[in-house]
């Protein structure tokens, strides 16, 4: 008799978006999805279907013109399951089927949500499908107000729900290649008021977190912020504040990108490049134009990432702030991280240091191989990378250029970064033993 094998949720999350990212390449695939009528490569099909449900936003291909409408809704359903995660949309079915959240799919939400705990999962999923549709809607009726003026009103309102489901969900694949030229995102949107912010607030929303939105929503109400929320919301402000100072001084006299618009346009441009770091993936300047010193920037903003329980991928902004708080304490010498009279705790100060160490050899494990067989600039090639594991999207044009093994590469990049390299240790470490003894303690010296 067959043993009946448990999966641990990591394993079940690994292998849940692993078939989403299957099913994925084999419909896209078909020669329906192609406008050539043409059947897409495996590795092309592969390499989109991972960057849609992984939120990211790298693309092979132009999406608006090599897909047909079979394709496109193919991508966009991608990325709204991998927004929301595989276990959401199933708990959504459960939902409207009235079946009973058993405690193993409850233990899985947690595990998709990162949460730390299992008590309010339910109410907070729930919280999560609202939230996502009503912020969705509200910025397509306002994408299609605008995009009806140039586009038409039926074209309008398919491109008003895509983008908003794109942006929100921070994947950043965009239909503009037929309207605007190939792999132009929102270039032509530069300084269009509506279209920045609409988009910067649907980047932002989707980057913060479920949780920062629900507390937001229920402040009225409570009249309190959770630690969680101040820190997160603190970190997006400093983050996008000091990306727009940035990137407004050091593009502000570039021909390419800042310099033909007016102060208006410069100021809206250089906030949507620090936003969309995010890992957002669109962006409305011209990239290989911006000055390396801003290319280089815009890496370390995407390395940072999002936040926890967002679409987005990462160090995570909480993460970033904890290392700050321990440089601090440590420069002030004082033993404990403070923040808004909390003080953390050394079970999250060590799984933040964790974690932005894998992150950091993981980027530089990749960049290593891939300047190995990709023949182009080491700055690029770090670009995409860190693009990649950030699930970001923004690219300075090696996407197209990738051989099979850059391209495999960097998908299988993608999909680290979203499912997070914790998550997949987690998922492939074996079953834990309860420690016996400790060792003494020993000294050394640091710095």
């Amino acid at each position: 008799m067959l043993k009946k094998v448990k999966f641990k949720p990591p394993q079940v999350l690994v292998l849940g978006f692993a078939g989403i990212i299957l099913i994925g390449t084999l419909l896209l695939m078909l020669p329906v999805s192609s406008v050539n009528g043409q059947a897409l490569s495996f590795i092309d099909a592969f390499f989109t279907a991972t960057s849609a449900t992984c939120v990211t936003g790298l693309v092979v291909v132009d999406t608006g013109t090599h897909f047909t409408l079979f394709g496109q809704i193919v991508i966009i359903l991608l990325i709204q399951i991998g927004g929301l995660g595989f276990m959401s949309m199933a708990t959504l079915f459960a939902f409207i089927l009235r079946k009973k959240i058993s405690l193993k799919e409850r233990l899985l939400l947690q595990e998709a949500l990162n949460q730390g705990s299992v008590e309010g999962i339910v109410r907070l999923f729930r919280k999560v499908l609202i939230y996502s549709m009503t912020i969705e809607g509200i910025a397509a009726v306002l994408f299609t107000l605008r995009w009806s003026q140039d586009l038409g009103f039926a074209k309008g309102l398919y491109y008003g729900i895509w983008h908003a489901v794109s942006f929100f969900n921070n994947a950043g694949f965009d239909l503009f290649g037929p309207v605007t030229g190939k792999f132009s995102s929102l270039t032509a949107y530069a300084d269009d008021f509506v279209i920045n912010m609409v988009s910067v607030s649907l980047i932002i929303l989707g980057g913060i977190g479920f949780i920062v939105i629900s507390d937001l929503i229920e402040y009225p109400s409570k009249k309190r912020l959770s630690l969680h929320s101040k820190l997160v919301l603190s970190a997006t402000g400093i983050l996008i504040a000091l990306g727009t100072l940035v990137i407004f001084i050091f593009e502000y006299s570039n021909a390419k990108t800042l310099g033909s618009l007016g102060l208006g346009g410069k100021l809206l441009a250089s906030l949507f490049q620090s936003v969309t770091p995010r890992t957002a993936g669109a962006n409305t300047l011209d990239l290989p134009a911006l000055r390396q010193a801003t290319q280089f920037f815009i890496i370390v903003l995407m390395f940072i990432g999002a936040s926890p329980g967002s679409t987005g991928g990462g160090i995570k902004t909480t993460t970033f702030t904890t290392l700050v708080g321990a440089i601090i304490a440590m420069v002030r010498g004082k033993q404990d991280i403070v923040f808004f009279r909390n003080r953390l705790g050394k079970d999250r100060i060590f799984k933040a240091i964790t974690l932005t160490m894998f992150a950091l050899l993981f980027v530089i494990l990749v960049t290593m191989l891939l300047s190995t067989t990709e023949d182009h600039d080491f700055l690029m090639i770090l670009f995409e990378v860190v693009s990649a594991f950030g699930t970001v999207g923004l690219s300075l044009g090696l996407t197209t250029q990738l051989t099979i093994f850059g391209k495999v590469t960097i998908a299988l990049t993608m999909f680290a970064g979203r499912l997070g390299l914790l998550t997949l240790a987690y998922a492939l470490q074996p079953k834990k033993e309860k420690e016996l003894y400790r060792y003494p303690e020993g000294k050394i010296t640091i710095g």
